[in-house]
């Protein structure tokens, strides 16, 4: 006998032994055990649960926007502050310094503008009489051409002599030639005009710059100064005295220190794509901080992210989250209030100030339930109750047990071949279970609101699960621990 034949062998003779067994020690009852539950009416929550790490709700990192060595540091790490408070003080010589020879930059260029001006003043002068003497050249002009003209009259008319003509002509050439060399004068000095308001205007502009240079120089050394921008705790600190930093004018710069106002916790969830479109602005959440785990918090949602975060999950697939920022709130706080807050916000951090009820830590893990709907009056059964049968699979099987019983016209066939897939539970009743449709509602983590197919107080089998997933009938005959 082969080796396959022997083992075959042994298990149908360990089939009937226990089927022999089950016989023997099952007195004879009828029927296969089942887990039972009561359908209940009570509130259920539908929720999403979600991981996150707690910052403070305003939080910000200083760094200097100028380079040098530190020569004070006036705060701790963990330390209150308020704002306006000097934090931290810059050698401030180098940029003294700058300013200083800027502000000669600005005294030198000034006295270029004065003394462009008063050039500029004494060439316009010049001018000035020049423009008188032109005058009194051409009136000189206008008399010697007169005089020459009646010399002319006077010589065709036989009254005057050839000299006098002569000196009279030479006369108005004079004058002539005095207007001409007057008014060339005049051309040249309103070059040098031109010139000297050039001057001034040049001499203004490098006012402005060094002026400029010197606002800036200001600024720097105001810089070296660096002061609380709110109020809140250092919860970090990354200087000491003597050491170097470097300012962001020309790179990253160093950080030099955190403040965070710690009164106004959140905590950051990523939720998938299936489960944010679940949750609103307002909803209630509770909170469960790593190092408290006796001690959840209440919280709000207070912003949901519009660009979703994709990435790879723990088991190597892309994954879609949102961000999902949650509030933590006071003792005795509630969604409804925080949602208040959230039009009504502190100058400073944006919302009143609420303390958590434990001092939860920027930086610790945590986990999140959002309540995103609750039901009052709701039948709900456990989840594992509720199973899924194809109607049109149960419908042929039926038709087949009524044609093998006789029935000649029950026609499988009849019945379309594509699933039609319904949800069920069963209900016991008289040592049988009655299946049932039903249509669902809400869940939470251990139950499922049934909105129609119950109406409270019905015994449903929960259980086991590859029984009530696959085998149980309806009409089967059942057993409860009570029966």
């Amino acid at each position: 006998m082969s080796p396959t034949k022997k083992i075959l062998i042994g298990l149908g003779v360990s089939l009937v032994l226990i089927v022999a067994l089950a016989a023997v020690f099952g007195g004879g009852e009828e029927g296969v055990e089942v887990d039972t539950a009561e359908a209940r009416v009570r509130p259920i929550t539908q929720s999403v649960t979600a991981s996150g790490i707690v910052a403070a709700e305003t939080e910000v990192s200083i760094s200097p926007e100028v380079s040098g060595e530190v020569v004070f540091v006036g705060v701790t790490e963990g330390e209150r502050v308020e704002r306006g408070q000097l934090l931290l003080r810059i050698r401030p010589d180098v940029y003294a310094a700058q300013r200083q020879q800027a502000l000669a930059g600005v005294r030198a260029a000034q006295t270029d503008v004065e003394a462009a001006r008063a050039d500029a003043a004494q060439v316009a002068a010049e001018r000035d009489q020049l423009q008188a003497d032109i005058a009194q050249a051409e009136a000189e002009g206008d008399r010697a051409t007169r005089a020459m003209e009646r010399q002319r009259a006077l010589l065709d008319q036989g009254l005057g002599s050839e000299m006098e003509f002569e000196q009279a002509q030479s006369a108005a050439r004079q004058a002539e030639a005095a207007l001409q060399a007057a008014r060339a004068r005049l051309a040249t000095l309103d070059t040098r005009i031109a010139s000297a308001n050039a001057r001034v205007r040049g001499a203004q502009a490098r006012v402005g710059s060094a002026q400029a240079s010197a606002q800036q120089a200001g600024q720097q050394l105001s810089l070296t100064s660096i002061y609380a921008p709110m109020s809140g705790t250092v919860t970090y600190l990354n200087v000491e005295q003597g050491e170097t930093v470097v300012g962001t004018a020309t790179m990253a710069g160093t950080e030099l220190m955190r403040i965070a106002e710690l009164n106004a916790m959140t905590i950051e969830i990523e939720v998938s794509e299936t489960d944010v479109a679940r949750l609103a602005v307002g909803d209630s959440a509770l909170v469960e901080v790593d190092a408290f785990p006796d001690q959840p918090l209440a919280g709000v949602v207070s912003e949901i992210a519009t660009s979703a975060r994709t990435g790879l999950n723990s088991s190597g697939q892309q994954s879609t989250n949102f961000p999902v920022v949650v509030a933590v709130l006071a003792p005795g706080e509630t969604a409804a209030d925080a949602a208040g807050e959230l039009a009504s916000a502190d100058p400073e951090t944006g919302r009143s100030p609420r303390a958590p009820a434990v001092q939860i830590r920027p930086g610790m893990n945590g986990t999140v339930d959002v309540f995103t709907r609750t039901v009052e009056n709701a039948v709900v059964v456990p989840i594992q109750a509720v199973t899924v049968r194809d109607m049109n699979e149960i419908r042929r099987d039926s038709l087949r047990e009524a044609r093998a019983g006789g029935d000649e016209s029950a026609d499988p066939d009849a019945v379309p071949e594509e699933e039609d897939l319904q949800r069920v539970v069963f209900v016991v009743a008289d040592g049988a279970v009655e299946m049932r449709r039903v249509e669902t509602g809400i869940a939470d983590d251990t139950h499922i609101e049934i909105t129609s197919g119950l109406q409270g107080g019905e015994t449903v089998v929960t259980g086991p699960f590859n029984l009530l997933r696959t085998s149980l009938d309806d009409g089967d005959a059942v057993r409860t621990d009570d029966a």
